[in-house]
């Protein structure tokens, strides 16, 4: 009936929230914020990420009982709060129960707790480690009493509540949650809610972003609705919580296997939350037609319900004259948009977070260098949008930062000019065309530059050196040897990162501002995999906004970039050969990475995916290469490369372990502190894994064996007709 029809509509939310790990006042005001504009937006439920309440990254804090005791006094307000009254709530914290912690959901109505749902399956891999501070709920489809604490049971007005694997029944639908990596699993708990009648279903996640992934997350998110019908609500945190990983936001609902609606994937909102109308008859209907469906939810396992006598369709009264929401195109970045944005986001929470001055990049004219530049100004692109658009926090944030409370910055330009410090730091190794890339490229930035010569330090270094030795090192290209070359390469490099971090402390002292500037890095993640820097050279730094992002990658990012800034510094640079320039230049030798590296960046690529992606040491790697590189090499060739990759890995492991925080954007990141869990210390004669190589490459170059005078003839006389 008509009736029917209105009363079957359901506006819902859901949200994408900025949190701070226990930054719990600022996490309390931005949770209370989303309510407010869920309600604004007449809606029955509003889901919020996961562990939004302390924040997802408080990782060894979770052993403090203070985090957990500061988590239930946030609650506390939240249930009290005019902000959470007549709305569903669906908030993430940490819960102990029987001194066992769980990473958990608590669902709430008008101050009275329903249900806290503990995490069933624990997200253990790549930068995850939720095993390690939390247990999964392994009684599936059961729920128990647990005991309130005393706060909670003064302003709730219960003593307990339930505790475990349940869902909510209301008078007019059922709701189920699952967390993160649930959806991820074979055997996601959405799949048996559904069998069970659960019509909407809950995700609050803590999801980073990593290049190329938005698409698996979209497709899983769709395929939860698209078999069983239903609707999905998934919330997740953004932007940078601490961490080195930054949280894409995307929040989304689906009806059915439609993107119903979808939130940005790069925002500096602290806040953002997105809605959808939905007609609950549309679930049933799909449900209803898909007969095989139907038999396997007849028999279904079913699930504790808490109920609740409210009708969420009915909780205002035009809610059934709203227009259900059709479904929406999806949004993908491209990996260059990734680039661009992402890291850009990261730095900025970063800076406002850290009270610092600025940012300090040593700019060489590179590829690298220039590509940071090019982040950091994207950065300064997103601050000077975000305040025209009227953002009240990146507004409040920029003017501290200029000192100046009534500063609204004009232009990216301007904006870069306060927080972006760059210098090029020469020696008679550098080349004028260098010099001139980095001068033209910091000026269209509007960066504040500065050109330095370090020639005299670094040969006030080697005189020191050649004073207690009697002589004096020489580059090899004059006749030293390879270890000469590589100690004067490697104090020029030395050198510039003393220089940057004293200009970083004191160029806003020259300036007349107060504080000091973050120092930021600038090798890609095939130069650390490889170990292509100097060890504590400017790659030692506080920041990294690519080193988890392939010289690939970035290459491309620079052509797309400089569509968008316009000029030819990029393209100039770009154009050039990647080369350190630590070398001297004569008319016969000039120095190139890739020939220093014994390697091309995207063989390093290549090495990169099979050693972590793909889960390769050498035996596996140089099998699946005979394969990808038939055409480019002989077997040969591909076990030289592969011995000579894994030497050169080995050797210098040890590099990673002093790296700095890169902001997470790769698969194959060799990050060391998180990502990557590997010795630093190798055999790296690598004897048995390389015999294995060289056996292998025998059998595949033993000549085939002779055909005896019978088997000849027998070929012959079976060979068919010409």
């Amino acid at each position: 009936s008509s009736f029917r029809f209105a009363m079957s509509h359901i506006t819902l939310a859901t949200c994408s929230l900025n949190q701070w790990s226990l930054d719990f006042e600022g996490n309390l005001q931005r949770t209370l914020q989303s309510f407010r504009i869920a309600k604004e937006n007449k809606c029955a439920l509003r889901l919020g990420p996961e562990l939004e309440i302390c924040g997802y990254g408080c990782n060894d804090h979770f052993y403090e009982e203070d985090t957990y005791l500061h988590s239930w006094e946030v609650l506390e307000k939240l249930l009290v709060a005019e902000e959470t009254q007549g709305i569903l709530a669906d908030v993430g914290m940490p819960v102990m129960h029987k001194g066992v912690c769980y990473n958990c959901r608590v669902i709430f109505f008008n101050k009275q707790i329903l249900l806290i749902r503990p995490k069933l399956f624990l997200a253990g891999g790549g930068n995850y480690r939720e095993a390690r501070w939390f247990t999964p709920w392994a009684k599936i489809r059961y729920a128990e009493e647990f005991t309130l604490p005393k706060n909670i049971r003064a302003v709730a007005g219960q003593k307990t509540v339930l505790f475990g694997d349940a869902v909510i029944a209301t008078a007019d639908t059922c709701l189920g949650t699952e967390l993160c990596e649930e959806l991820f699993t074979p055997d996601s708990p959405h799949i048996h809610m559904a069998l069970d009648g659960v019509e909407i279903f809950t995700n609050g996640s803590g999801s980073h972003h990593e290049l190329r992934k938005l698409n698996t997350r979209v497709n899983l998110i769709k395929s939860a609705t698209s078999k069983s019908g239903g609707v999905y609500l998934y919330a997740n945190q953004q932007g940078c919580d601490g961490e080195r990983v930054y949280y894409d936001g995307c929040a989304m609902i689906a009806a059915n296997g439609d993107i119903l609606v979808q939130g940005t994937q790069f925002s500096l909102r602290d806040v953002e939350v997105v809605t959808a109308t939905v007609n609950l008859d549309d679930v049933r209907s799909y449900r209803g037609a898909i007969s095989s469906r139907a038999l396997q939810s007849s028999r279904a396992p079913v699930y504790p319900r808490v109920h609740l006598n409210v009708e969420l369709c009915n909780l205002y009264e035009d809610t059934g004259l709203r227009v259900p929401t059709v479904p929406c195109a999806i949004r993908y970045h491209t990996p260059e948009e990734e680039i661009e944005y992402g890291p850009a986001c990261w730095l900025w929470d970063y800076l406002r977070r850290t009270g610092m001055s600025g940012y300090f990049l040593a700019l060489s004219g590179g590829a690298d260098s220039s590509a940071v530049a090019c982040i950091a100004f994207s950065m300064c692109r997103l601050v000077h949008e975000a305040c025209q658009e009227g953002n009240v926090e990146v507004l409040a944030d920029i003017r501290r930062l200029a000192g100046r409370a009534d500063y609204t910055p004009s232009s990216p330009q301007e904006i870069a000019g306060l927080l972006l410090h760059t210098m090029y730091m020469g020696t008679k190794n550098s080349s004028e065309t260098t010099q001139t890339l980095s001068r033209d490229l910091a000026a269209q930035m509007g960066a504040y530059h500065v050109n330095i010569n370090i020639d005299a330090v670094v040969a006030a270094f080697v005189s020191v050196f050649s004073l207690f030795a009697g002589k004096t090192p020489q580059f090899k290209v004059f006749g030293g040897s390879t270890t000469e070359n590589l100690a004067l390469q490697n104090i020029q490099a030395r050198t510039r990162m003393v220089f940057a971090y004293l200009f970083a402390q004191l160029l806003p002292w020259h300036r007349g501002r107060p504080g000091a500037l973050l120092v930021l890095g600038s090798s890609n993640v095939d130069e650390c995999l490889r170990g292509y820097l100097t060890k504590y050279d400017c790659s030692a730094a506080d920041v990294n906004p690519i080193g988890s992002i392939s010289k690939l990658d970035l290459r491309a990012f620079l052509r797309h970039f400089q569509t968008k800034i316009g000029g030819d510094s990029l393209l100039r640079i770009f154009s050039t050969p990647a080369s350190a320039e630590l070398e001297p230049i004569t008319e016969t030798h000039k120095q190139v990475s890739e020939d220093d590296m014994g390697m091309t960046f995207e063989e390093l690529s290549h090495f990169g995916r099979l050693r972590k992606t793909s889960l390769c040491g050498p035996y596996s790697m140089f099998n699946k290469l005979l394969a990808t590189w038939r055409d480019k090499f002989s077997p040969l060739e591909i076990s030289s490369k592969v011995k000579f990759f894994f030497r050169m890995y080995s050797i210098n492991r040890h590099k990673s372990t002093v790296l700095p925080p890169a902001y997470h954007a790769e698969s194959y990141s060799p990050d060391d502190n998180r990502f990557d869990l590997r010795p630093f210390l190798y055999n790296t004669a690598w004897t048995w894994q390389f015999r294995a190589i060289d056996a292998q490459l025998a059998r595949l170059t033993r000549p085939a064996p002779h055909p005896t005078p019978a088997a000849a003839a027998a070929v012959t006389d079976s060979a068919p007709a010409q």
